[in-house]
C-alpha cells in the first residue's frame, strides 16, 4: 500500500486516512489513485470488514487534483487531447468507480475543506459527517475546467439537481452548516468529536451481518438507475441468500428465544 493511505482496524471497521498533508491530500497523483483503488479491492475481498471510515490527515479532507502536476500530466496542450481522455479514464476516474463499487458501507469523516475531486470523493461515500471546520466546493469552473471525475453524476445524487447546479456553476464553497441544510452531510460535529462520532456510527453498522450489509448497499446503489421491478427481482435473489446465512439463523433464534 502506498504511503498515501494509512489504514487501521478497530474490529470490523477500517479507518482509512489520506495522509499527505503537504499536497492537502490531493488524490490525482498516480500513487494516490492506485492506493485508493487497491484499498477498495482489498476490502471487497476481506469479509471481516463491515464498514469503512475515510478521512484526511491535517487540516484538509482533500484538495482533489494536485495543481502542481496537473498541467504536466493532462492539460494546456502539452499532450494530445485524445490522449488526455485516456489519462482521465485510466487515472482519476478509477477512484470514483472503485469507491462506488466498494461493497461495505462507507462514512466520510470530512475534517476540513473538500474541494473539486475531493468533494466528489466525499460524495462517493454512503454517509458524510462534517467537522465544523469542513467546507465543500465544486471548484472546477474557477479553473476553467469541468468535473472530469464523475462529479456531474455524483453531486446531484447527493444534493439534488438545482443545488448541484448552483455549486457547479459558481464554484463557490459552502460551510458545514449549509452542507447539513442541503443534505450533503448528515451530521456536523466539533472537530475533536469527528472521528469518535464516525467510529460510533461505524461500530453500530458493523454489529450487523456483513453479508446483509453488502447486499443492502448493492441494492441501494442499483436503485439509483434501475427500475422498481428490477430492484425487487434482485431483492428476492439476495433475500434467498440472506435466509441461508448463519447470521440470520442466529438472529432468528435469539428473537424466538426472547418470545418464548
Amino acid at each position: 500500500m502506498s504511503s498515501f493511505l494509512d489504514i487501521q482496524r478497530e474490529g470490523a471497521v477500517a479507518i482509512v486516512t489520506m495522509n499527505r498533508p503537504e499536497t492537502r491530500n490531493a488524490i490525482s497523483d498516480d500513487d494516490a489513485i492506485e492506493a485508493l483503488v487497491q484499498m477498495c479491492e482489498t476490502i471487497n475481498r476481506d469479509l471481516t470488514v463491515r464498514a469503512v471510515i475515510l478521512t484526511g490527515a491535517g487540516p484538509t479532507f482533500s484538495s482533489g487534483g494536485n495543481l502542481k502536476t496537473l498541467r504536466s500530466k493532462l492539460g494546456s496542450g502539452l499532450v494530445q487531447p485524445v490522449l488526455s481522455r485516456y489519462g482521465y479514464r485510466d487515472g482519476i476516474q478509477r477512484v470514483p468507480l472503485a469507491m462506488c463499487d466498494l461493497e461495505v458501507p462507507t462514512i466520510a469523516a470530512v475534517n476540513g475543506p473538500a474541494l473539486g475531486a475531493g468533494n466528489d470523493l466525499a460524495c462517493t461515500c454512503d454517509i458524510r459527517i462534517a467537522s465544523e471546520h469542513a467546507t465543500f466546493a465544486a471548484t472546477f469552473v474557477k479553473l476553467g475546467l469541468i468535473p472530469g471525475d464523475g462529479g456531474a453524476w455524483l453531486l446531484p445524487q447527493a444534493v439534488g439537481m438545482s443545488r448541484a447546479c448552483e455549486l457547479a456553476f459558481t464554484g463557490d464553497a459552502i460551510d458545514a452548516r449549509q452542507a447539513l441544510e442541503w443534505g450533503l452531510v448528515s451530521q456536523v460535529v466539533a472537530p475533536d468529536a469527528l472521528l469518535p462520532t464516525a467510529m460510533e456510527l461505524g461500530q453500530r453498522i458493523a454489529r450487523n451481518s456483513g453479508h446483509a450489509l453488502r447486499m443492502t448497499k448493492r441494492l441501494l446503489r442499483e436503485s439509483v438507475h434501475a427500475r422498481l421491478d428490477t430492484i425487487m427481482e434482485m431483492s428476492a435473489g439476495f433475500q434467498a441468500l440472506a435466509h441461508n446465512t448463519p447470521e440470520h439463523d442466529a438472529a432468528l433464534d435469539a428473537f424466538l428465544e426472547r418470545r418464548v
